[in-house]
């Protein structure tokens, strides 16, 4: 559902919501939006609506003449969803799950609770080391560190977690990333030197195997220069601002 806000619609979106707290397919008269439309509708930007079709939330149509998305009332409804639970701090896995049936809600949310329950054990704990700090040290230069880290270790040992967890989901973009483009260039290479091996037993024309070795090498280079795009992406904090809702 989408809120009260959205009863006035703009003349591009060719609709109107004559009531408050209804699903929005009741309501708007609209076949389909494109993504800067639903963007608006649902309150999120077109970064996030790709990073949730990347990530299989949502599947829309295309336009069959030109190939652009074309986005149902359905589709807000369900865009709609995924933020109120992404605001929740469910993670993508588990909302996929959830649209699968592989997940029951009940079940989710109390496993959800589980986690935030200990999260705020683990800013509790956080707090506390502040405090102490606080207390014991008028200067950055003043710290002795290592005390306050044993400290911390010992408390870890029984659960709590200090570590930047979204620092871990950066970190395991970035390895994803590496491996995967790793895999692409083992692959290609191994070709190529398939190629090769079958060109010294039975010889092909030049510009044949010339051409072949092009195509193989474009495309390790292709990879190559996705995988810096995706690295600076992670290391900027895109992919986190495309999934923050």
């Amino acid at each position: 559902m989408l809120g009260a806000e959205m009863r006035k619609r703009s003349p591009d979106m060719s609709g109107y919501v004559t009531g408050i707290g209804q699903p929005l397919v009741e309501f708007i008269e609209v076949s389909q939006m494109k993504i800067n439309q639903v963007a608006e509708l649902v309150g999120i930007t077109s970064k996030n609506i790709r990073f949730y079709e990347d990530q299989g939330l949502i599947r829309p149509g295309r336009d069959p003449q030109n190939g652009y998305r074309d986005y149902t009332l359905e589709d807000a409804e369900q865009l709609s969803r995924i933020k109120l639970l992404r605001q929740l701090g469910i993670s993508c896995d588990n909302i996929r799950m959830l649209q699968s049936g592989e997940l029951e809600f009940d079940r989710c949310m109390e496993e959800h609770m589980a986690r935030l329950d200990q999260e705020g054990e683990n800013i509790g704990h956080m707090k506390a080391m502040c405090r102490l700090l606080s207390d014991e040290v008028d200067d950055i230069s003043e710290i002795n560190a290592s005390v306050y880290l044993d400290k911390m270790k010992e408390l870890e040992k029984g659960g709590v977690r200090f570590m930047n967890i979204r620092m871990s989901d950066v970190n395991k973009r970035r390895t994803g990333s590496i491996l995967a483009a790793l895999a692409v260039i083992a692959l290609v290479s191994l070709l190529i030197a398939a190629i090769l091996w079958a060109d010294s037993e039975d010889p092909a024309p030049r510009g044949v195997i010339a051409l072949l070795l092009i195509i193989f090498g474009g495309i390790i280079v292709g990879v190559v220069i996705a995988l810096k795009q995706r690295l600076d992406e992670v290391k900027k904090g895109e992919i986190d601002e495309a999934s923050k809702y």
